[in-house]
């Protein structure tokens, strides 16, 4: 028995230090799943990130293709002005606006006033959250959303509205209005409590865009000729529907991106299955919702339009973008149907109005923006109907009359729309000088 003793506590002695690097092992592995999910995550933003950024090509085109050819110009200008001035505004002040933390200046309602600062270089002598992603990923990810709101009002106040009081307002909205009314659900403020549901922004993103767009486009008031003096409305055709089909299948792809990216997680596989159903239920949503406004325009007015198909994909999109995860594909085959047809409804409802939308971007984002955040309730359990009205109004309402007060301010200041004369003639030449490249202010 002495030597089985001796035996069993020599090969206890000589286990202790394999305990010990075993130990150590989990450990290890513990970190190193930590950090996996950190760099999936950090990854899944930059991709998606990529991705929205694209969509603002796609916004270009489209409305460079809606637009006549003299003011093919301008609208690729602003698009360019606009995306340049949200990346300045939204680090300047919007990102943190938005994102306060615990630095809330009004609790739940105003967020904090400060420049965006990254992580620094390695992340050398610092502590992050490795359960999240990293700063500058984050960053670049929410920014594209805040530049898709400005983007929406570019194309309804086309072909009328002067170059710089559009990116005076953009600077406003980019680096106030937006940020303030989505940290009231995505900062952690007083929606996200009362528990309003919008995944990826058909609220804070298209409708906010949508009631912006609405304000401006009853100070300015609509391009002369669209409407004539009995009562008739005058349809405006674009200049190049092959520059707008572009865009919006450009447009259809950078979805992938504004809805997948918002699972926030990649981690794991849960989250990983789940950005494949958001994708899928994504693209499931923009199909039905062309394929319904094929159908009904061929039924209403006897003939397929395109720009009405090519707006009922991208009514179908925002429609799923308030809760792309949870439905099923046939779910989504429904509401992105129905986004579709509220399409082809309500742009001749906005033309009887006597609103303007050239691109058709009231429809597309706010009404459609109105069904998706209502509709989030018949597939996730923890919505209820009543908070997604609620909270769809009361970001209706501060987007709408904050940007009509300031738009009403620059129009009896700086002025807000062209002169008649230079509207007959394009906003190229009057704004951009174009009469110097007569080549290409022909049109």
């Amino acid at each position: 028995m002495t030597i089985f003793k001796s035996l069993a506590l020599a090969g206890a002695l000589t286990a202790l230090p394999t305990l010990g690097l075993a130990q150590e092992a989990a450990v290890d592995t513990g970190e190193a799943a930590q950090h996996t999910q950190y760099i999936l995550t950090t990854l899944l933003f930059l991709v998606g990130g990529f991705l929205v950024f694209w969509m603002a090509a796609g916004f270009a085109m489209l409305e460079a293709g809606l637009v006549r050819s003299k003011n093919v110009t301008m609208q690729l200008t602003k698009n360019m002005g606009l995306f340049s001035i949200a990346a300045i505004m939204y680090w300047l002040v919007g990102f943190n606006l938005m994102y306060p933390g615990d630095g809330w200046s009004i609790a739940g309602w105003l967020g904090a006033f400060s420049p965006t600062a990254l992580e620094p270089v390695g992340l050398a002598d610092t502590e992050t959250d490795l359960s999240y992603a990293s700063v500058g990923s984050d960053f670049f990810f929410q920014l594209m959303f805040c530049a898709t709101t400005a983007s929406i009002v570019s194309g309804t106040l086309a072909e009328r509205i002067k170059l710089w009081p559009f990116l005076a307002f953009v600077v406003v909205l980019t680096g106030f209005i937006y940020p303030i009314e989505a940290s009231w659900q995505w900062g952690g403020g007083w929606l996200s409590e009362m528990g309003f549901s919008d995944f990826a922004g058909s609220t804070l993103v298209h409708a906010a865009g949508g009631f912006a767009a609405l304000a401006g486009a009853i100070v300015l008031g609509p391009r002369i000729g669209k409407f004539g003096k009995d009562g008739k409305v005058h349809p405006i055709p674009g200049s190049n529907l092959a520059l707008a089909t572009l865009g919006t299948f450009i447009l259809w792809l950078g979805w992938f991106g504004f809805n997948g990216g918002s699972q926030l997680a990649m981690g794991t596989i849960g989250d990983v299955a789940d950005v494949s159903r958001i994708f899928a239920n994504t693209n499931m949503a923009a199909a039905a919702g062309a394929v319904a406004a094929l159908i009904l325009t061929q039924v209403m007015f006897g003939k397929v339009d395109l720009t009405m198909v090519l707006n009922g994909a991208l009514a179908g999109l925002v429609s799923i973008t308030a809760e792309p995860l949870a439905p099923s594909l046939f779910q989504a085959l429904i509401i992105g149907a129905i986004g579709g047809v509220i399409v082809v409804l309500t742009v001749p409802m906005l033309d009887r109005m006597k609103i303007d939308d050239v691109v058709g971007a009231i429809p597309v984002h706010l009404i459609a923006g109105l069904w998706g955040t209502f509709i989030v309730a018949w597939t996730n359990t923890d919505a209820n109907f009543v908070t997604q009205i609620i909270g769809f109004l009361s970001i209706g309402v501060f987007v709408f009359v904050v940007s009509f007060i300031v738009f009403s301010i620059f129009k009896v200041t700086i002025g807000l729309r062209v002169s008649e004369e230079e509207e007959i003639n394009g906003l190229d030449m009057a704004e951009l000088g174009m009469e110097a490249y007569p080549e290409f202010a022909k049109g």
